[in-house]
C-alpha cells in the first residue's frame, strides 16, 4: 500500500473548477488515512451548497482509480468550511459573510428572491440570518409565517440585545416584528439610519455563515448605511426583464460600483423570466421580455446567477408564509436551490480573489 504523501501526490492532479487549483494546494484534502486497502479523507468545500460537489468527488475517484485500481476501498466524505474574508473584529464577529439583496425598483420580486435564497442556503446545511432592511416596507414576517412574532432578549457581557426570530431553520429580524402591522413608518432618513444600525448592532446573531440583508428599493439612505457599518462580501442584484425594470437595475449596480462604495457585484437575478402554467410545467411565455438579466449582467461583466420563472405557487408561498424553496413545486425548488448553489459559489470565489473595499464617505 502506498504512503499518504503517496496519495496526496495523486489528489494533487484533481483540480477545483472554480479556483484552478488542486486541492491539495488548496488545503481540501484533510483527514487523509490509509490502511490495507482502504484508503479514506475529507474533501473540505468552500460552501455546503458547492454545485460542483459531485464532480469534484468523481475527480477524486477516477484519480485514486488511475493510480490503484478499482479494488480499493475509497471512503470519502464531503464536508465544508465556508470561507470568509472579513476581518470581524468589531460589529458581527462571528458572521463569516454579509451579502445584500437589492433591486432598483420595488415590485421586481426583490424580497422573493433574498427570502428563499436564505432557505436555499440553510436546506444545504448552511447557518444563515435574514436582516429585512426595508424599514418602510417590511415583508419578512408576512413571507415566514412569523407576523405575530416578537423577538426576545438576552444578555451577553452585560449589554441587552434582541434575539432574531427562528422560523424554517434561519435567523431574521424585522422592524415588521415591532410595530403593529397596519402601521405606517412615518420617519425621516436618519431614524430610519439609526433602526437599521440597531437591528445590526442591537442583535445577537450569533456564528452565522451567511448573514441576508433585504435592501428597500433604491440608492438611497439605507444602501449608505449599510455599507457605512459593514464591511459586505457582496451584492446580489433582481431584476425582470423589461427594459424599466433594467434601467433602474443599473442604476443599482452603478451605486455598488464607485469607487466610494466598491461592494463587490455576485451577479444578477432575473426574476419573472418567464411565465409557466401549473397545467404546462414545461411550457415558456415571456411575458416581460426576453435575455434582460444578460443584457444587464454582460454590461457590468458579472453573471445572470438565476432565471426564475413566473410561477403562481410562488405568489402563493409569499403570501401564505410557505415559501417556495421549502414547497414540493419542483420548478420553483429547483430554481432557488440553483440560485443558493450560484451565489455561494459566487461567495466563495469573491473570497478568494478578496481586495481591501473602500468604505463609504
Amino acid at each position: 500500500m502506498k504512503s499518504k504523501s503517496d496519495i496526496l501526490q495523486t489528489l494533487s492532479r484533481v483540480q477545483d473548477p472554480d479556483f484552478k487549483k488542486d486541492l491539495v494546494s488548496l488545503n481540501m484534502i484533510r483527514d487523509l488515512e490509509v490502511s490495507e486497502g482502504i484508503i479514506s479523507f475529507t474533501v473540505m468545500l468552500t460552501t455546503p451548497a458547492c454545485p460542483l460537489k459531485e464532480k469534484i468527488k468523481n475527480d477524486c475517484i477516477q484519480a485514486i482509480s488511475e493510480d490503484y485500481g478499482n479494488d480499493i476501498d475509497l471512503q470519502i466524505k464531503m464536508d465544508a468550511e465556508v470561507t470568509t474574508n472579513r476581518e470581524r473584529k468589531n460589529l458581527l464577529p462571528d458572521v463569516k459573510n454579509i451579502i445584500a439583496v437589492a433591486s432598483g425598483k420595488g415590485g421586481v420580486g426583490k424580497s422573493t428572491v433574498a427570502v428563499n435564497l436564505a432557505l436555499g442556503l440553510a436546506r444545504a446545511g448552511a447557518k444563515v440570518g435574514l436582516l429585512d432592511a426595508d424599514i418602510y416596507g417590511p415583508s419578512i414576517p408576512l413571507m415566514l409565517n412569523i407576523k405575530n412574532e416578537k423577538p426576545l432578549m438576552t444578555v451577553v457581557n452585560g449589554k441587552n440585545y434582541m434575539l432574531p426570530v427562528q422560523q424554517y431553520g434561519i435567523y431574521s429580524l424585522s422592524i415588521g416584528f415591532l410595530i403593529d402591522e397596519k402601521q405606517a413608518v412615518v420617519w425621516r432618513g436618519p431614524m430610519v439610519s439609526s433602526a437599521l444600525k440597531q437591528f445590526i448592532s442591537d442583535c445577537w446573531w450569533g456564528a452565522l455563515d451567511y448573514l441576508i440583508i433585504d435592501l428597500p428599493p433604491g440608492t438611497g439612505d439605507i444602501h449608505l448605511t449599510l455599507v457605512q457599518t459593514l464591511p459586505l462580501t457582496g451584492v446580489v442584484v433582481v431584476t425582470t426583464p423589461q427594459d424599466v425594470a433594467l434601467t433602474d437595475a443599473r442604476k443599482a449596480l452603478t451605486m455598488f460600483n464607485l469607487d466610494q462604495v466598491k461592494v463587490p457585484i455576485l451577479g444578477v437575478v432575473e426574476n419573472m423570466a418567464w411565465f409557466t402554467p401549473e397545467e404546462l410545467p414545461h411550457h415558456k411565455y415571456f411575458l416581460f421580455g426576453k435575455g434582460g438579466g444578460q443584457k444587464l449582467a454582460s454590461e457590468f461583466n458579472c453573471n445572470v446567477l438565476a432565471q426564475i420563472p413566473l410561477v403562481q405557487s410562488i405568489r402563493e408561498g409569499g403570501d401564505e408564509g410557505i415559501p417556495a424553496v421549502i414547497s414540493t413545486d419542483n420548478i420553483t425548488q429547483k430554481a432557488f436551490d440553483n440560485l443558493a448553489e450560484q451565489v455561494a459559489r459566487a461567495i466563495a470565489i469573491t473570497n478568494a480573489t478578496f481586495t481591501e473595499p473602500i468604505t463609504a464617505e
